[in-house]
């Protein structure tokens, strides 16, 4: 019998690289290695300086290391090196970045590091010497460690006092105080700020720290705040001002900093951004972990204390991925935490396995869907049936495919409006129908008639004698969700089931994924259907019934007498 694979963490960012042609697309150069993982190489990075000037003036600020060398894990070393990478010509290769990890991982202690080298360290390029980077510290320092409640700022500022080697508060003249330091008789300063946008306008900070920013909510200032941040640090005189962000997983629907953050990363990932110079950092347990043990009641005591073990030790497994090298995280104690009544399951989960859970008024929650995703070709000519759900301004627009042999489901195409100048362009997608209805052998083709109407028409007239199933008996191709609000329902649940039992299987296309995560539950008269979080809200689902129209049209043509007769021996076929 076949070992089950091993878990593995999702990671995002390049600390996690272990390609070294990946590493070598990204800084033109081939990378070195640390613990199997790609870092930049030292003539591209100021890190390996910084790396030994923290190590000469900075200890470790409390625990029962406390007074010892400061020292990295390897972890933390590559988000070091890489928050520090270089191009060519010394300009940084971020301008602004997010380290995201689970409680206790050491956020604070390495934010108050990055203070301290931007406070009076070797931050700055300067110069080539024998083709390695030399670093300078910044002549006039202005550091900023930000957060929405005084206590936050407190996270960083407390660490100050026992971080500092007393080598270093002399050569520096660092004089250290609650909310504010001073070296070099004032010319850099270390200060905590906290929620006061206006009191922020204006200062050319050298850096920023931001603390905690899943608690940067619109009703406590967090948004101005970022904004705020964010412009003081465009407008610095020689380009170099940055800002970090540290935080747990966010709570999505909140909008948090953290929140507008990941859908950042996510645009420039997914291609609808040209920005840039972004590091989003993080590592989170598997979606397959388990919280609590599936039980059943007609479980023997004996398959009962075996499904509890057996969910004790993904729980265990995930817990150890989630906390990456950080090992002085108590396993054990995390178990008790999440055992504990108080703690909810999306709480849990957020803070102690770093993962992004759902709303509570989610469809479903990201993992279920996540889970799924399995990479696979479809061949040409292959049987499938296809779903479209259009607009024309307002939301996106989704073509979706699914396989007929076993309803595997892959996206064809998202389009998004802002993307194409606020309107979806309209003949694109039309020769996008063309070329998936002549690439493969379509069975049947669903589209939800609004704002499409004349284009649904036309591929009707076009497709429509080949087609195997009619959408209605009325036409080939239209069918309307608003006039089938009971049948859109009902195949909505039906989808949703197929998805939390595990009986779906999708490609992972991630602008799809986003549709699915976004997808919140939206009860009436026939049961529960789905709706973005509200009119207006940019995070949109079209993909969502795009897919429900797929798997119905799918259902349909197996349905036909002539299929029925086949011997498929596939469990999913009905």
């Amino acid at each position: 019998m076949a070992r089950a694979a091993k878990p593995q963490p999702i990671t995002i960012g390049p600390t996690w690289e272990k390609s070294r042609t990946a590493a070598r697309a990204i800084l033109g150069a081939a990378p070195e290695m640390l613990g199997g993982y790609a870092v930049p190489p030292p003539n591209r990075t100021l890190g390996w300086q910084i790396l030994g000037w923290t190590r000469e003036y900075l200890r470790q600020p409390d625990g029962p290391d406390a007074g010892n060398e400061w020292v990295y894990t390897n972890e933390q070393t590559r988000f070091l090196l890489w928050w520090y990478a270089i191009d060519r010509a010394g300009r940084w290769l971020y301008r602004s970045g997010m380290l995201r990890r689970v409680k206790g991982w050491g956020k604070d202690p390495v934010g108050a590091t990055l203070c301290a080298v931007e406070f009076v360290g070797p931050c700055r390029f300067d110069h080539w010497e024998d083709e390695l980077p030399v670093a300078i510290a910044h002549p006039a320092s202005w550091i900023l460690t930000a957060a929405v409640a005084k206590d936050q700022t407190r996270n960083t500022m407390t660490l100050l006092p026992g971080l500092f080697t007393d080598k270093a508060i002399a050569e520096y003249g660092i004089d250290i105080g609650k909310e504010i330091c001073y070296a070099h008789s004032g010319r850099c300063r270390l200060e905590a700020v906290t929620s006061s946008p206006r009191a922020l306008e204006g200062p050319r900070s050298s850096f920023t720290l931001k603390n905690e920013t899943q608690h940067w909510l619109a009703n406590n200032d967090g948004h101005e705040m970022a904004k705020v941040i964010a412009r003081n640090a465009t407008k610095s005189r020689d380009g170099s001002s940055r800002v970090l962000a540290i935080s747990n997983a966010h709570e999505p629907g909140e909008d948090s900093d953290a929140e507008q953050d990941y859908e950042a990363w996510q645009a420039i990932e997914q291609g609808k951004s040209r920005a840039k110079g972004f590091l989003y950092d993080s590592v989170e347990a598997p979606p397959t972990i388990q919280l609590a043990p599936a039980l059943k009641e007609d479980m023997t005591p004996a398959e009962r204390d075996a499904a509890v073990k057996t969910a004790e030790k993904s729980l265990r497994a995930g817990l150890e991925l989630a906390r990456g090298d950080s090992v002085w995280l108590d396993i054990d104690r995390h178990v008790e935490e999440i055992y504990d009544p108080r703690n909810s399951p999306s709480t849990s989960r957020r803070f102690y396995l770093n993962q992004i859970v759902a709303a509570e008024d989610a469809w479903i929650a990201p993992f279920e869907y996540d889970r799924l995703e399995q990479k696979e070709d479809v061949a040409e000519q292959e049987e499938i049936t296809v779903g479209f759900d259009g607009s024309k301004t307002n939301d996106h627009t989704a073509l979706i495919g699914c396989r007929l042999s076993d309803a595997y489901t892959f996206t064809i195409d998202v389009w998004d409006p802002e993307e194409h100048g606020g309107e979806i362009p309209r003949e694109l997608v039309d020769g996008v129908v063309h070329s998936a209805l002549a690439r493969y052998d379509v069975r049947a083709f669903f589209a939800d008639l609004a704002e499409w109407e004349s284009y649904v028409d036309s591929w009707a007239l076009e497709f429509g004698k080949s087609l195997e199933v009619k959408a209605t008996a009325k036409h080939a191709v239209a069918w309307d969700m608003r006039g089938h609000q009971k049948e859109a329902t009902i195949e909505i649940e039906r989808l949703h089931d197929e998805i939390v039992e595990q009986a779906f299987r999708h490609d992972g296309d991630a602008r799809t994924a986003q549709h699915f995560h976004n997808a919140r539950r939206w009860p009436n008269t026939w049961g529960v259907t789905v709706r973005k979080e509200h009119r207006e809200s940019k995070r949109k689902i079209d993909a969502v019934p795009a897919t429900m129209l797929a798997h119905l049209a799918r259902r349909m043509v197996l349905a036909q007498p002539k299929r029925k007769r086949r011997k498929t021996g596939n469990a999913n076929f009905f």
